[in-house]
């Protein structure tokens, strides 16, 4: 099963990870009003994403002429004008191919302040037939590309499925991500959290980028 994001994002706060405030919308006039709340709420910027199964949004190009499937909106009446422009709209990714996809949902989300980007899974490892997380310092990029051509930039940590994610595994993949003494107190249970749903909801890959 092939999830959206903001669906995923809803799974990941049921197993108690935190995730940025935000709603799916399937109208410019929605859209709005989420990003009211989320002004009012005190944040400065929204992010808008479009909702399809497919990688490349970002970057991708409507049959209009929009460009972008992800956008930083800082009013919320920037919001309907963009919400307006790709509601119902086709877009053409790196992935979907010429014929594109029609977009009818909308993730309007709080857009929270990047001061690093990593790269997170948890996924099944085929050979072993047991969970494996794996992590890089090389987030905001395609992982299949840092793979390709910066292996070592990839820290693969076999989990014992009888024992579970243990502290010495939190341990490595604070010190593999270079994360501050503060942020390192929050990794055990965010990685709990993420261990669980993956665990929980029989998942064969749970990816943070």
């Amino acid at each position: 099963m092939n999830l959206h994001e903001y669906q995923a994002k809803q799974l990941l706060a049921q197993h108690g990870v935190e995730v940025p405030g935000g709603e799916p919308c399937t109208t410019a006039d929605e859209a709005r009003s989420i990003a009211e709340k989320l002004f009012a709420d005190g944040h400065e910027m929204v992010v808008m994403k479009i909702q399809i199964h497919s990688g490349g949004r970002g970057k991708g190009v409507f049959k209009d002429g929009f460009k972008g499937g992800v956008h930083l909106c800082k009013t919320a009446g920037e919001v309907h004008e963009k919400a307006s422009a790709m509601l119902g709209n086709i877009i053409v990714t790196k992935q979907t191919g010429e014929a594109g996809r029609k977009v009818h949902t909308l993730l309007v989300a709080s857009a929270e302040k990047i001061v690093s980007e990593f790269y997170l899974a948890v996924l099944l490892d085929r050979e072993t037939s047991q969970p494996l997380i794996m992590v890089s310092r090389e987030g905001g990029v395609d992982i299949e590309e840092v793979a390709e051509t910066n292996p070592e930039k990839i820290l693969s940590l076999g989990i014992d499925p009888a024992t579970g994610l243990q502290p010495h595994h939190i341990r490595r993949i604070a010190g593999v991500l270079g994360l501050s003494k503060d942020t390192a107190k929050q990794l055990p249970g965010f990685l709990g959290g993420l261990y669980r749903a993956f665990n929980e909801l029989d998942a064969s890959l749970l990816e943070i980028n």
